[in-house]
Parts: C-alpha cells; sequence; structure tokens
C-alpha cells in the first residue's frame, strides 16, 4: 500500500531540510501541511523553502493562494487527497512535511464537521473581551485551552462557538473521526516528530527572526498593510510588526515580541504533537 510519510515538529527545527533530503533520497515529491506557507504574498515570515528547496524536489501547496482567497482544512483535505491519489500513481511513498496540526490532522484523519453557531451567539462572543475568552474557554475546555495560540481571537471564538453551540469541547469535537468522511484506505500513514534540545531550539528561533529581519521581513509586511484585517495575517511575524509600521511600537521591541510569541507557538505545537508519538 503507499505511504505517506509525515515529518512535523515545532518551527525552526529543520523540517524543511529533512523533508527535502528525505524525498530526495526516495525520489518522492513533497505536499505541504503548512498552513501559512500556502499563500503567495507570505515568504519571509513562513520561512518558505528556498528556490533551491523547491527546485530540488517538486512541492505542492506552496504559495498556491492568495491571502485574499479563505482557504480551510475541509478545502485542503479534498485538494490534498486529489493531488496525493495523483502522486501515488506515480510514488510508493509522498512526504508530507508542516508544523501546523490541525492540517496534519486532516491527513492523518477524517475531518468532523463543524457546527454554525446561531448569529446572536457569534456577535455575543465577538463583543467579548479577549480575557474573558481565554478564561471562559478554560472553563468549557481545558485540554484545547492548553494548546491553542491564546492570542488569537479567531480561534477562541471559534472553539468558544463549538463549545457553546454542541454543548461538548471543542477539542472532543476535532477529535472526532466520521467514518463518513473516511477517506484514508488508499494509503498508509507514519508520522516523524523532529525533537530538539529546548535551549538549543529556543535559540535557533531567535537567529531565525534576526535573519528574517535582515532578508526584509519589515518591507514584506508594509506590502501586506491593505491586507492587515485578514485573519491570514492575524499571525506570528506580521501582527507584531504591523504597530511598527504605524509608528506604534519600536522595531526593537517589535523584534523580541516576533522570537517571544514564536517560543510560545513552538511550545503549543510540542504539546500537539505528542498525539503522533509512537
Amino acid at each position: 500500500m503507499p505511504r505517506l510519510l509525515v515529518i512535523t515538529g515545532p518551527t525552526a527545527v529543520g523540517k524543511t531540510a529533512c523533508a527535502v533530503q528525505t524525498a530526495r533520497e526516495l525520489g518522492t515529491e513533497i505536499i505541504s501541511c503548512d498552513s501559512r506557507q500556502f499563500y503567495r504574498e507570505m515568504r519571509i515570515g513562513v520561512a518558505r523553502p528556498s528556490d533551491g528547496e523547491l527546485s530540488a524536489v517538486p512541492h505542492h501547496f506552496i504559495a498556491c493562494r492568495s491571502v485574499t482567497e479563505p482557504y480551510n482544512i475541509y478545502d485542503y483535505r479534498e485538494d490534498a487527497f486529489r493531488v496525493l491519489r495523483t502522486l501515488f500513481g506515480r510514488h510508493d511513498t509522498v512526504v508530507a512535511v508542516g508544523g501546523s496540526g490541525l492540517y496534519i490532522d486532516a491527513l492523518l484523519h477524517p475531518v468532523a464537521p463543524m457546527p454554525d453557531p446561531a448569529p446572536d451567539l457569534r456577535v455575543q462572543l465577538q463583543k467579548m473581551p479577549l480575557e474573558e475568552k481565554r478564561a471562559l474557554l478554560q472553563r468549557l475546555d481545558p485540554d484545547y485551552y492548553s494548546r491553542v495560540d491564546l492570542r488569537n481571537p479567531v480561534r477562541l471564538q471559534r472553539a468558544l462557538e463549538v463549545c457553546l453551540t454542541t454543548g461538548r469541547p471543542y477539542s472532543a469535537v476535532i477529535g472526532e473521526r466520521s467514518a463518513a468522511n473516511g477517506e484514508q484506505g488508499f494509503f498508509e500513514t507514519e508520522v516523524r516528530v523532529l525533537q530538539m534540545d529546548r535551549a538549543e531550539l529556543r535559540d535557533r528561533i531567535d537567529r531565525r527572526v534576526d535573519l528574517m529581519m535582515q532578508e526584509g521581513l519589515l518591507d514584506e509586511v508594509r506590502s501586506l498593510l491593505p491586507y492587515r484585517h485578514l485573519n491570514t495575517l492575524n499571525t506570528v511575524g506580521y501582527r507584531e510588526l504591523f504597530p511598527v509600521l504605524d509608528g506604534q511600537v519600536p522595531l526593537d521591541e517589535a523584534v523580541a515580541a516576533i522570537k517571544l510569541n514564536t517560543w510560545h507557538y513552538a511550545r503549543k505545537q510540542m504539546t500537539w504533537m505528542r498525539r503522533y508519538a509512537q
């Protein structure tokens, strides 16, 4: 049976280099499951693979959409499975790489449908202060609270909508494996989680942020000012720099915030990826 080899791990651990080397050794192709690398307008801040890496191995789902085009795990799963059916026609193994837990799960498991909340509930939650959202989520779903980016109001909002609409924890809903969605039968999976000493990983994160700034991350963020309201750009490395361009925050303070927030994100990823332990 064809095999999907998933290479994952926290940000800056070296997933891209490992995936490219592995794919070259296997003579196969790579599909990305990094939700930030889907977008053409985002390059430096999402650590997109270099031109050399992209030319060394065929990649799929890199810079394939605009930030103005909504994309979710349901769309991704459908697109990814269509590509995988084609790739497995010419390769015994395909490599998937990325650190976005929900998108990795979309490749490994069926995706349970999410209920839409009542309009008045959505409005009520949108008006709720961020700290109140965090406290409510901690009470309703401590498991998801321990894993989610607490600085991301959109994810907090969606989790609370599901909790309050279904009367069940959001983590339980997203963990369901509905047979009606099952399409995994045409390939088997293997997951490799890359790990690193935490002190070394944090140092790598800091050095990578410095390199991104040298490569022109601030200019990249400036080019995205017209789209700053989009949820796609409410992400580490971008949201910290918009206030710099507004003249509200010093650049060195924003860079320090990117490093710290990236480290927080890496810790969340490590927690999420414990589920993949074999």
